[in-house]
């Protein structure tokens, strides 16, 4: 007897279903990308039970004459691609005829659908994936599918379905992406009869962002771009002052696709390098455009993930315009002392700027070290020289936070007055009506590590010989993902050589590190390169080492500082590049003004 058989056609259709329907969302995705595809401007969502009970879509577009509706519920039938060729160079968002047979093999399902130019629609029922009932049907241009009884047939899968809460709101998030993604449609989530979220079409990209990301990021959105002949990159994202604790608030589109890729997630990261606390998300949408045949679509049943031809290139383009996007908006505005003549920078916020909550402790500083000396520049690498502009002759003031009254301070730091320290920790200073309180280690580090970068691009730095040589146990992936980094590493002073098929040892490691284990930092990147297949550029490889090396040196919490020593380090903090915050991504100063403190003390109302 024959072990082997082929399966029903019906039975094969629930396996389909169970790769492509994970969830009521699942359904939304599919019917919306079939609606957008067939060019409707209006998309609406209607649901019950969160789901279970009822996916209602509606969409104006081309519709489906009667031959074409019954073929689209056959598998493998679709309008998308036509020959070899187009399937490796998908331009639609995916293949109706796939998505259409898997869902009705597991709901009650009524397919009713009128093309522009006919006189009658057509109206198909199919239970379980078989069809009960075809007739001709009074209906407006377009398509509405309704999907009831999601699982009913399969209780196995329909038990793993979540709370209504949780499935309402995956669904509000698919729908919201799409949003996002196409603001000349108009989109419309009606939950119980109640309509939960609508956005009419509009002209302004930024405005269907703000509606569907939330007023909260009004004002705090800048604009990235960048293009090639290759790929072109747009879109926005958040101000560093402006993060989320998860990856939830980024949306990411390929070709007006939505996709999850974890290599374009570490790229966007890459572009906050420096701006960002570990654990905080930025809030983002960003729309890459790729010639479809650079592009596979069909690596996931979803559609959900893609694979670049180039993915190296692709991410690059992205760090680079994120980075760029914020060098520009988070620099300090300076001016010759006068408030500048263009607005405040996106990422101003209103109100108590407090410091974001971090994982790394500055206790964790307390073991004291040498104090460097501010006061002899001779003692510490000289500070990096800010770029002037034309007919500057000094550093110009710094731009605070606009505070709840609209109150704005410009000012350099060299010329705050010195409160005083407390804890030994932090130093307390005025600004007109503004209290600023400075973090020293994270101002310091800062300094440190702009100097050292400034000095490693002049001339090599130099390595240590370790007495006792370090090495560290890779993955296979990791192990391969390192190899091409160690000409990198050895420009900084880090020798590093194989040491078995996984193991490297670590020969020399530059002197400031000569106490440091460096063999976690190591693991790290490679770990990292090997996870997110975006290998780190000589400039990411040397802030990483240099962000340890700034760390390393810097001065601790709990290290008293003299006045002198104080002014000295607030006068080279005024020589930094990005004087705000420290390489980790923490805020080097907070700022409250006088009003904020009053009403806090309930001197005024």
């Amino acid at each position: 007897m024959a072990v082997i058989r082929i399966l029903p056609e019906h039975l094969s259709n629930k396996i389909a279903a169970g790769e492509v329907v994970e969830r009521p969302a699942s359904v939304v995705k599919e019917l919306v990308e079939n609606a957008i595809d067939a060019g409707a401007s209006a998309i609406f969502v209607e649901i019950q039970n969160g789901g279970r009970s009822l996916v209602r879509v509606t969409d104006n577009g081309a519709g489906m004459g009667k031959d074409d509706a019954l073929l689209c519920l056959e598998r493998y039938a679709t309008s998308k691609i036509a020959d070899e060729k187009s399937l490796f160079a998908i331009s639609t968002l995916g293949f109706r005829g796939e998505a259409i047979p898997s869902i009705a093999s597991v709901s009650e399902f009524v397919l009713t659908t009128r093309p522009a130019d006919a006189d009658a629609g057509t109206r198909i029922r199919v239970s379980g994936g078989t069809i009960t009932d075809v007739a001709d049907t009074g209906a407006p241009p377009g398509t509405t599918v309704e999907v009831g009884r999601l699982f009913f047939n399969t209780p196995a899968r329909r038990k793993f379905l979540k709370a209504v809460a949780t499935e309402t709101g995956h669904i509000a998030d698919t729908l919201a992406a799409f949003a996002l993604c196409r603001p000349d449609i108009h989109f419309k989530l009606v939950q119980d009869g109640r309509t939960v979220k609508n956005w009419p079409r509009t002209a302004d990209p930024l405005e269907r962002i703000t509606d569907v990301l939330g007023s909260q990021t009004r004002g705090h959105m800048a604009p990235i771009s960048c293009a090639d002949d290759t790929v072109t990159i747009s879109g926005w994202t958040s101000s560093p002052a402006v993060t989320r604790s998860t990856s939830q608030k980024i949306h990411l589109f390929v070709n007006g696709r939505i996709v999850k890729d974890r290599g374009l997630q570490y790229a966007l990261f890459e572009g906050y390098r420096g701006r960002l606390v570990k654990g905080a998300f930025p809030v983002a949408a960003i729309f890459i455009n790729i010639p479809f045949d650079r592009v596979d679509v069909n690596v996931h049943p979803t559609k959900n993930e893609v694979r670049f031809a180039d993915q190296r290139r692709v991410y690059q383009a992205l760090k680079t315009a994120v980075a760029g996007a914020w060098a520009i908006n988070a620099a300090p505005p300076w001016s010759d002392g006068q408030k500048p003549s263009r607005p405040a920078p996106a990422f101003s916020l209103p109100g108590v700027r407090p410091a974001p909550k971090v994982s790394e402790s500055v206790f964790q500083y307390a073991t004291p070290l040498p104090l460097p000396s501010f006061a002899n520049a001779g003692d510490e690498p000289p500070a990096p020289a800010r770029p002037r502009l034309s007919g500057d002759a000094e550093p110009r003031p710094l731009e605070t936070p606009v505070s709840s009254d609209g109150h704005q301070s410009f000012f350099r730091f060299s010329d705050l007055a010195v409160v005083g320290q407390v804890f030994n920790t932090y130093i307390v200073c005025q600004a007109d009506a503004q209290v600023v309180l400075i973090d020293q280690h994270a101002a310091h580090e800062r300094i440190l590590f702009e100097a050292l970068k400034q000095r490693g691009q002049n001339r090599p730095l130099p390595g240590q010989n370790l007495l006792v040589p370090e090495t560290v146990e890779l993955t296979h992936k990791s192990a391969a993902a390192i190899e091409p980094l160690l000409d990198a590493f050895a420009a900084m002073g880090l020798e590093i050589e194989p040491f078995g098929p996984t193991a490297f040892v670590i020969k020399a490691v530059p002197a400031v590190l000569a106490d440091t284990a460096v063999g976690p930092m190591v693991a790290e990147i490679a770990e990292k390169q090997a996870d997110t297949g975006f290998a780190p550029d000589p400039d990411t490889l040397t802030n990483d080492v240099l962000h340890v090396m700034a760390c390393h040196a810097a001065i601790r919490a709990h290290q008293r500082l003299s006045e002198a020593e104080i002014k000295a380090l607030l006068a080279r903090l005024d020589g930094c590049d990005n004087p705000r915050h420290c390489p980790h991504g923490r805020p080097t100063a907070i700022f409250w003004s006088t009003s904020e403190i009053e009403k806090a003390f309930k001197r005024i109302v």
